[in-house]
C-alpha cells in the first residue's frame, strides 16, 4: 500500500508587502551601492530631483486657492496663466544657444536656481501682473532645468538602466513631494500659515540645496560632444508626435483637473495638499515599477496601456459630481501620467548620443506647441461648458494610442516605428 502524502500548508506571504518596500530596498541599495563614493552623477541627480520637488510642488499645490482666493482668478485668467507659464517650455530649444556659453551641468545649476527664486518670491506679489511675471521665471527656470537634467541623464546613464533609474527619480522625488504636501496640511491646520510664507520657505530650500550642489560636485565630463544647433530630423518623427501629443494632453489635467476641485468642489489648500499627499504617496510605490514595467514590457505595450487609462478617466472627469470621485479619479491620472517615462527611454534607444542635448531643447519646444494655446483657448471653453474641456482630452489620448501603436517592440536607431522609411528591421512577433 502506498504511503499515504501528507500535504502542508505553507504560508504566502502577501503579493503586495515586496512591491509596498520596493523603494525603501531601493533607496537601501542605492546608498550601499554610492558609500564612500557619494560624488557621482548619480547623487547629483536625486539631489536635483528634491531640489525640483519642493518648488515645483509647493508652487502647483497653493496655485489655484491662492489665484481664486487672493486675486480672484476665473476660468479664464487662469487659462492665460497657465499658457504664459508654458512660453518657456516653448522656448527651450534656445537651450541650444546657451550650451554656447555654458556646459551642461553650470547650466542645471542656473536653471535651478532661477525656479527657487521665482518660488520664492511668488506669494511676495498677490496681484494679476505679479503672478504672471513670476510664474515666467519660475517656468523658465523649471523647464530649462527639465531639458538639460533629462539630456545628462540619457547621456550619462546606461540604456539598460535608465528606465529604472528614472522610475527612481520619479519614486525619490514623490518622497519629497510627500514630506512637503505633509507639511503644508500641518501648517495650514495648526497654525494657519499664510501662503506666501509656505511659498518663500521651499524656494529658500530650493536655493540652498542647490548652493550645496554646486559647490558639493565635481564638473562631469559629458560622454560625447553634442550638437551646438537644432536638430529635427526625420528619423525622430514618432516621438516628435508623441511628445506634441503628451504636451496637449498633459494640460488638461495640470490645468483644469487641479483647477476644478477648487471651483466645482471647493477644496481648501489643507484638502488639496492632503489629495496630493495621498496622490504621492501611491506614486512612490508606482513609479518604480513603472521604469522596471518598461524594461520588461518594453516601451509600445507601456504606452498603449497609459492611453486607454487616460481616455477612461478623462471621460470620468466630464461626468464626475461626487468630490472623492474626482479625487480618486485625480490620482489615477497621475498614476497613469507617470508612464510618460517610456516616451524618454524610446528616444534614447533610437538617437544618435551626440543628437539628446538639441534633441531634448526641440522636443521641448514641440511638447509645449500645444501647451501655450491650450489653457488660454480651454480657459474660454471652460466657462461655457467644462466637461467639452475633458471630452477634447479624451480624444487626445485615442490619437496618442494610434502613436502608440506605431512604436517597435524593439526599437533601435535603425527601427523607429512600425511604419515609414526609418523602418528597416523585421518587427518580431508578439
Amino acid at each position: 500500500m502506498a504511503a499515504t502524502r501528507r500535504l502542508r500548508w505553507t504560508p504566502s506571504k502577501p503579493r503586495w508587502a515586496p512591491r509596498a518596500l520596493l523603494i525603501f530596498s531601493d533607496l537601501k541599495q542605492f546608498v550601499a551601492d554610492n558609500r564612500g563614493n557619494w560624488r557621482r552623477p548619480e547623487v547629483l541627480f536625486i539631489l536635483v530631483g528634491i531640489a525640483t520637488a519642493i518648488s515645483t510642488n509647493t508652487w502647483q499645490v497653493l496655485l489655484n486657492n491662492f489665484a481664486i482666493d487672493e486675486i480672484g482668478f476665473t476660468g479664464v485668467e487662469i487659462g492665460f496663466l497657465q499658457s504664459m507659464r508654458e512660453v518657456p517650455g516653448f522656448l527651450s530649444f534656445a537651450v541650444v544657444f546657451l550650451l554656447l556659453i555654458l556646459r551642461e551641468q553650470p547650466l542645471l545649476m542656473v536653471s535651478l536656481l532661477t525656479l527657487g527664486i521665482g518660488t520664492a518670491l511668488t506669494g511676495m506679489f498677490p496681484t494679476v501682473v505679479g503672478l504672471y511675471c513670476l510664474t515666467v521665471l519660475t517656468s523658465i527656470g523649471f523647464h530649462y532645468y527639465e531639458a538639460v537634467s533629462q539630456s545628462l541623464i540619457l547621456q550619462w546613464i546606461d540604456k539598460k538602466k535608465s528606465p529604472h533609474f528614472f522610475g527612481q527619480l520619479m519614486a525619490i522625488g514623490s518622497f519629497a513631494a510627500l514630506i512637503v504636501f505633509g507639511l503644508i496640511y500641518l501648517a495650514r491646520t495648526q497654525f494657519n500659515v499664510d501662503l506666501k510664507w509656505m511659498y518663500l520657505a521651499s524656494g529658500g530650500v530650493t536655493i540652498l540645496i542647490t548652493i550645496l550642489i554646486w559647490i558639493g560636485f565635481p564638473r562631469f565630463p559629458e560622454k560625447s560632444e553634442q550638437n551646438k544647433k537644432l536638430t529635427l530630423k526625420p528619423q525622430y518623427w514618432l516621438f516628435y508626435c508623441l511628445t506634441f501629443m503628451a504636451g496637449a494632453r498633459r494640460q488638461i489635467f495640470f490645468v483644469f483637473a487641479g483647477f476644478m476641485m477648487v471651483e466645482k468642489f471647493g477644496y481648501q489648500p489643507e484638502d488639496i495638499a492632503l489629495m496630493f499627499l495621498a496622490n504621492t504617496a501611491l506614486n512612490i510605490v508606482v513609479a518604480p515599477l513603472i521604469g522596471k514595467m518598461i524594461g520588461q514590457w518594453g516601451e509600445r505595450k507601456t504606452l498603449i496601456i497609459e492611453y486607454a487609462g487616460l481616455i477612461a478617466i478623462f471621460i470620468g472627469y466630464a461626468f464626475v459630481e461626487v468630490a472623492w470621485i474626482a479625487v480618486a479619479l485625480y490620482i489615477l491620472d497621475h498614476m497613469f501620467f507617470a508612464m510618460r517615462i517610456a516616451i524618454k527611454t524610446y528616444f534614447q534607444k533610437i538617437a544618435d548620443t551626440k543628437d539628446i542635448a538639441s534633441s531634448m531643447g526641440v522636443s521641448f519646444t514641440i511638447n509645449h506647441t500645444a501647451a501655450v494655446v491650450i489653457p488660454a483657448a480651454f480657459g474660454l471653453i471652460w466657462v461655457v461648458s467644462p466637461s467639452a474641456v475633458f471630452f477634447a482630452g479624451a480624444g487626445m489620448a485615442v490619437v496618442s494610442m494610434i502613436l502608440g501603436l506605431l512604436v517597435p517592440s524593439m526599437p533601435t536607431q535603425e527601427n523607429v516605428a512600425i511604419v515609414g522609411r526609418y523602418r528597416v528591421a523585421p518587427e518580431p512577433a508578439e
